[in-house]
């Protein structure tokens, strides 16, 4: 049964969902900016049985606090998490990253090694936001922050965190009708992650630290984060697995779940026998 919980740590609470299991191996979700800790839902009934399946809400998003900066960092967001595996005193961990879960991931591998068993990422990349592309959001955010994503904007974003071919799919609609309704309803407190991810630094330095069994997908219809930015992380984590998803745009484990689970499981288990032996 999944417990519900707001979690205290350094100078916030943090919203988790986690299965409980705690004779099994976890493995801590770090979701896209825009969504939830709930975009592993699928993750759960697969994991069952073999892996503990731990769900956060990074600051400022879902159901965790509000943010009390103009910006959450991504070295906050990494602080957070930390002081949240020390929280629940987890053994350590296998970490499933999206999108921006990864620039925090790298960022944790890098700062605490210790506490992490493997790495899968998926629509991340470690490179800051391009100037042009800086550019262009920031004024997006700057014309919603108050009223939120509608219209021509929240079709946008859909095209961003959601490819061309996802879109087109007639069996992918409800999933899509699900996340275009929660994006359309996202509040005002969730702005201050949203310009945090777009400030954020460059970490490609941090990628030779990790020394974790690493899975990157690299996915051709991802526009916010090009295939490019997927190789680089790749090219920079020694033995990393690199893995092209085509037809599958920001959100992988959402939009082939059939492809990107399975696979995710297996290289978590394989470090699981490779850390026995």
């Amino acid at each position: 049964m999944t417990i519900r919980q707001g979690i205290a740590v350094r100078d916030t609470i943090l919203w988790v969902e986690d299965t409980g299991e705690p004779d099994l191996t976890p493995i801590v979700c770090l979701h896209s900016l825009f969504l939830d800790g709930r975009m592993f839902d699928d993750l759960v009934p697969a994991a069952a049985g073999r892996f503990r399946v731990v769900r956060p809400d990074f600051r400022g998003q879902g159901g965790s606090a509000p943010a009390t900066e103009a910006a959450v960092s991504m070295e906050c967001c990494a602080a957070d998490m930390i002081a949240l595996i020390e929280a629940m005193a987890l053994p350590p961990v296998h970490l499933a990253a999206a999108s921006m879960g990864g620039d925090v991931a790298v960022r944790m591998l890098a700062q605490r090694p210790e506490l992490f068993r493997s790495v899968v990422m998926m629509g991340s990349s470690v490179r800051s936001e391009p100037p042009e592309q800086m550019a262009n959001f920031r004024a997006l955010l700057d014309r919603t922050g108050e009223d939120g994503f509608a219209g021509d904007d929240l079709e946008m974003m859909m095209a961003i965190m959601f490819g061309a071919t996802t879109r087109a799919r007639p069996e992918a609609q409800a999933m899509l009708a699900h996340w275009r309704t929660r994006i359309g309803l996202l509040p005002r407190s969730s702005w201050p992650a949203m310009y945090g991810v777009l400030e954020r630094g460059n970490a490609a330095d941090l990628l030779a630290s990790i020394t974790v069994p690493a899975l990157v997908y690299s996915s051709e219809d991802d526009i916010a984060r090009p295939i490019e930015w997927s190789r680089e992380v790749a090219a920079g984590i020694r033995g990393a697995r690199l893995v092209p998803l085509q037809g599958v745009g920001h959100s992988p484990i959402l939009e082939a779940p059939a492809v990107v689970i399975p696979e995710m499981l297996a290289l978590m288990a394989a470090a699981e026998q490779e850390k026995k032996a």
